[in-house]
């Protein structure tokens, strides 16, 4: 083998990873939002997520594609549409609240699912711990339930000085 076919050959494999990326880079991001809200309810919140995706350079039927399933607090509806949704194989599944990422976690343990506003993730043993939650899902908590107690030892202070006559 000559010099320069051995560093044609090279360079051609140093460049293949950068141009399969370039390549999957071209093809639309599909990403699965589900509730057990509403429609009315959930579009605000998905109307926010869709500005800060755009502000990020994720824009709408160009890059990326949302596939919203409310299913209006009807359970049985969450786990069907969780599984439709699965079905569909989105890159990602942003799960809103306990039962969207209850339902999401009954039909995928592979596709990666953002939650937000899950109280104990870690109690429910839906994830292994907040810093490492294990698995395919991560996201954020509204309520830690060890802080419990200083949130009552704080009402209860403010009641006491609330009740207590001034001087």
């Amino acid at each position: 083998m000559k010099r320069r076919d051995l560093i044609k050959l090279i360079g051609g494999a140093a460049a293949w990873p950068a141009f399969a990326i370039a390549q999957r880079d071209n093809r639309k991001r599909l990403v699965g939002l589900i509730a057990a809200f509403n429609e009315k309810e959930v579009m605000p919140l998905v109307a926010a997520f869709r500005a800060r995706m755009q502000e990020l350079g994720w824009i709408e039927g160009q890059n990326i594609v949302f596939d919203v399933r409310a299913t209006g607090g009807d359970y049985a509806k969450l786990d069907t549409e969780a599984g439709n949704l699965v079905s569909a194989s989105p890159d990602v599944i942003v799960a809103q609240g306990t039962p969207g990422l209850v339902a999401t976690r009954k039909s995928t343990r592979t596709i990666p699912v953002v939650f937000t506003q899950v109280a104990d993730p870690v109690g429910q043993r839906l994830i292994d711990s907040l810093s490492h939650p294990g698995g395919n899902a991560t996201g954020l908590t509204n309520f830690e339930f060890s802080f419990g107690g200083n949130g009552l030892s704080c009402y209860t202070r403010w009641i006491r000085e609330l009740h207590t006559p001034r001087s």
